[in-house]
């Protein structure tokens, strides 16, 4: 899962490294470097990172290509339907 943590961790505003990070939250360095490298971390996790970083879990753990994804799905499977639809009233 892509994240924003390193980069609001390294930040001018929090100047966090991942020992000292993962000390706040109550978890381990190596789960702060294993999320940071895309590991999903469990739902009370990140909810404690968003409320350390006082930022909107979409900030933290999505981003907008996600959104621009499932919205080009969508309008994939509509085309699909109304294809075979035509096709069957044929």
């Amino acid at each position: 899962m892509k994240n924003n943590i390193r980069i609001l961790r390294r930040s001018p505003e929090y100047d966090l490294s991942q020992e000292e990070l993962a000390n706040a939250l109550g978890t381990t360095r190596d789960r702060i470097s294993a999320i940071e490298n895309g590991a999903i971390p469990g739902g009370k996790l990140m909810i404690r990172i968003c409320v350390f970083f006082n930022r909107d879990i979409r900030d933290i753990f999505f981003t907008d290509d996600v959104v621009c994804t499932i919205q080009k799905s969508k309008k994939k499977r509509q085309k699909t339907q109304v294809k075979k639809a035509i096709r069957s009233a044929v």
